[in-house]
């Protein structure tokens, strides 16, 4: 019989925990058998004291077992999952998902809601009229067997210990420790059933983990908790120093990913050389390469054109944004394809990867995905008829140079501050607010300039957004290299 004040010593002094004794910590206080403040107690020590790998790959699979855990034995082949850390317009999603399940991999995928300045895959998708994100356990996995996609939104039975436990960490500050983190995020993807998992890991100002070496860390965490449990797993190590893509908001960022699967020239963009880019015109071009999308910029329900007519003339890919949201989401789905076992070559699989959207095959599984659960596939051959907010205003730049640094979790506060994201849990979120950004790291600006288009509704947090925009951006008088965007691959 263990005692809780042992626990908390035992950790205390830097001793490691046997599997038993980590059980029935988390067993006990999932029943409410152990008090929070023994809880915290013990959770301090782990962030002071830290975990061995083996008491690491315990609390992760005591969580993983503390509620349902989702049997995916039905579905055939090699099941593939994609998490992310979190970031500012990360729609990779979106890319990847279709992009494999084009190509005979099954993708059953759970994803969360956002809160705070991050995104949420499953409130993007809801953009979509019509779409169910709760689907019965028997329909994802037929949806999977039949066309190899299926995503809904996480339950409340999957891990719930591990809900419990971060509810206290957030409010004891003891988020910020690696085993705690790792064992939090693996837990809910053992228990979700995937054989093999490709973790985006991102660092940088609108990451969790700022720096490089701290990603690498945790990567290296989660991949061998991963490997413990049977899974084949890859860390990808990618870039979060400025929002991936051009487009933050919920509806926004489904737009630019389907604006992304229906490219023809994909290499066109693989290839796009950042130095000395330094008139955005140069990174745009027109749609006319891009079958059944129209043009981006503003909805068909839309009063304010003329708001948004400096879009006109530059209406289309913005080249160096493209670049960066490509390169990110061709990587993690050549690994997810070397995962499932169809490749052992990264370039081999990238370039299977670049013809399943070059052919068109992604875009038409994405909208056959969409369809399936409930959605209105037009909005895919559409994009015209999303719902955006009704205001699009342009942000510019007052002075000249180049932009140096950004702070990504700020933008991503500006959707929060537009309606885009949630303060609380129970927030309701507006799915047309957002920001087309036009303007990168690395890229002269000159006072004038249009730095992002602002969709808005609410014109009284307007000067606020704007503000707080403006000052996410340093423009300085020196061009800056732009960060590499796949910094590490860990094994």
């Amino acid at each position: 019989m263990y005692r809780m004040y042992d626990m908390i010593m035992k950790k205390r002094s830097g001793a490691e925990h046997t599997a038993d004794e980590i059980r029935f910590i988390v067993e006990g206080f999932t029943k409410g058998e152990i008090p929070d403040y023994q809880m915290s107690a013990w959770l301090m020590c782990v962030y002071y004291k830290g975990m061995t790998h083996d008491e690491t790959c315990a609390l992760t699979h005591a969580m993983a077992q503390s509620g349902d855990q989702l049997s995916l034995a039905a579905i055939h082949g090699v099941k593939v999952d994609k998490h992310s850390t979190g970031g500012v317009g990360d729609k990779t999603t979106f890319i990847v998902a279709p992009i494999l399940a084009s190509l005979g991999v099954p993708v059953a995928k759970m994803s969360g809601r956002g809160l705070g300045h991050t995104g949420g895959t499953i409130d993007k998708l809801e953009a979509i009229p019509g779409f169910c994100v709760s689907i019965p356990e028997t329909e994802f996995i037929e949806h999977v067997n039949s066309m190899k996609l299926a995503l809904v939104g996480q339950t409340g039975d999957l891990a719930p210990a591990d809900k419990k436990i971060y509810a206290l960490r957030d409010v004891t500050a003891t988020v910020d420790s690696l085993p705690l983190i790792a064992s939090s995020i693996m837990s809910k993807k053992l228990a979700a059933g995937a054989d093999a998992i490709v973790l985006d890991v991102k660092c940088g100002s609108g990451a969790f983990m700022k720096n490089e070496a701290d990603a690498k860390a945790l990567a290296q965490i989660m991949v061998d908790i991963g490997k413990s449990a049977g899974r084949t797993c890859y860390g990808v190590i990618t870039d979060m120093n400025e929002p991936l893509g051009c487009k933050v908001g919920n509806a926004l960022e489904v737009i630019e990913a389907v604006q992304v699967l229906a490219m023809k020239d994909v290499k066109a963009y693989l290839t796009y050389d950042t130095s000395g880019d330094t008139d955005v015109q140069s990174r745009c071009d027109a749609y006319s390469a891009i079958e059944n999308i129209a043009q981006q910029g503003y909805g068909a329900d839309r009063t304010d054109k003329a708001d948004c007519a400096g879009m006109e003339n530059c209406a289309g890919y913005d080249r160096h944004g493209i670049h960066r949201l490509l390169t990110v989401s061709l990587t993690l789905a050549a690994y997810m394809y070397m995962a499932a076992g169809k490749s052992d070559d990264f370039e081999a699989a990238k370039a299977q990867c670049e013809k399943a959207i070059e052919s068109g095959a992604a875009l038409a599984k994405f909208k056959e995905f969409v369809e399936a659960q409930g959605g209105d596939g037009t909005y895919i051959d559409d994009v015209n008829k999303f719902r955006l907010a009704a205001n699009c205003v342009p942000i510019v730049c007052e002075e000249d140079g180049y932009l140096a640094a950004c702070n990504t979790s700020e933008v991503g506060m500006v959707n929060l501050i537009l309606g885009g994201g949630r303060a609380t849990k129970d927030s309701t979120i507006n799915l047309g607010v957002g920001l087309d950004i036009r303007k990168h790291l690395g890229d002269a600006v000159r006072k004038g300039d249009v730095l992002a288009y602002m969709y808005i509704d609410d014109m009284g947090v307007f000067e606020e957004a704007k503000k707080r925009l403006l000052g996410a951006y340093t423009v300085e008088q020196r061009q800056i290299k732009p960060e590499k965007l796949v910094k590490d691959i860990v094994v």
